[in-house]
């Protein structure tokens, strides 16, 4: 099983669309596919037609209370969100090991709950670096954050660097010297137009950036996905929308292909 997590400083870059359109392209690959909406906006789960006051992610910090895991076909599953989440955070907010609690529940739960059965487990997270998103990178084998092409991109790019070395030097077995976090982090260059005086400024300079691993276009048909709760997988098996944007389709798989190689 691998483990990815998409995280984000800022809102409003897509983090929710690359998550869900992922899992969905990894499910068309014939993958088993867990998502864990840590998002409290819910809008992950809610694209699935999914509300649920129990059995939630928020009972993944509850010790006395079960997580449901509900299954949404024979290859998608999902842990669903909690709109009051924030509040779970802090009610936890004062426990030593508060950054640890859902590395700790996936090792109490592995066996019970068959989670052996999924090939990844797709993490999507508020737009912070806050307690419960520290927990989601502490399982994680890697971390994808989205980037716009706006005046903020590369500093919020600059300042998840940092918060996450910092949280890599602070989660440190004191024996070994090692840390517990393990993931790599990289990003994701989201929502870039074709043409236009901010996205070529933008793309200058991503060439000089490492850790950038793929951009991808602003397009219609990937920003509507959740809101049409279809995926680019599903939408590029109807003939009409393929030939319209065959060039797109076979650009996304590529895209999907190179975010893959990073958690293998």
């Amino acid at each position: 099983m691998k483990i990815a997590t998409f995280s984000a400083i800022k809102g409003g870059v897509g983090k929710t669309t690359l998550s869900y359109n992922f899992g969905q392209w990894l499910k068309h690959q014939g993958k088993k596919v867990l998502f864990i909406d840590l998002d409290h906006q819910c809008n992950l789960t809610q694209t699935f037609d999914i509300y649920e006051h129990t059995g939630t992610v928020a009972d993944i910090f509850n010790p006395k209370s079960a997580v449901t895991i509900k299954k949404i076909d024979e290859s998608l599953s999902i842990i669903p969100g909690y709109m009051r989440l924030d509040e779970v955070e802090k009610s936890i907010a004062t426990q030593s090991n508060k950054d640890m609690l859902l590395y700790m529940w996936l090792e109490d739960h592995f066996d019970k709950l068959n989670l052996k059965e999924f090939d990844y487990i797709i993490i999507d997270t508020h737009p912070d670096f806050s307690t419960i998103t520290k927990n989601a990178i502490a399982i994680s084998h890697t971390v994808f954050s989205p980037i716009t092409p706006s005046e903020h991109g590369f500093s919020s790019r600059e300042i998840l660097i940092e918060r996450f070395n910092e949280f890599r030097n602070e989660m440190v077995d004191f024996k070994t010297r090692e840390s517990y976090i393990t993931a790599n982090l990289y990003f994701v260059a989201n929502m870039v137009k074709h043409n236009t005086k901010s996205s070529r400024e933008f793309k200058e300079v991503l060439n000089k950036l490492d850790d950038v691993i793929v951009i991808v276009p602003n397009k219609e048909l990937f920003n509507n996905t959740t809101l049409e709760k279809k995926s680019i997988t599903e939408m590029s098996e109807d003939k009409t929308l393929n030939r319209q944007h065959k060039s797109f389709f076979k650009e996304y798989d590529k895209i999907m292909l190179t975010l893959l190689d990073k958690i293998k």
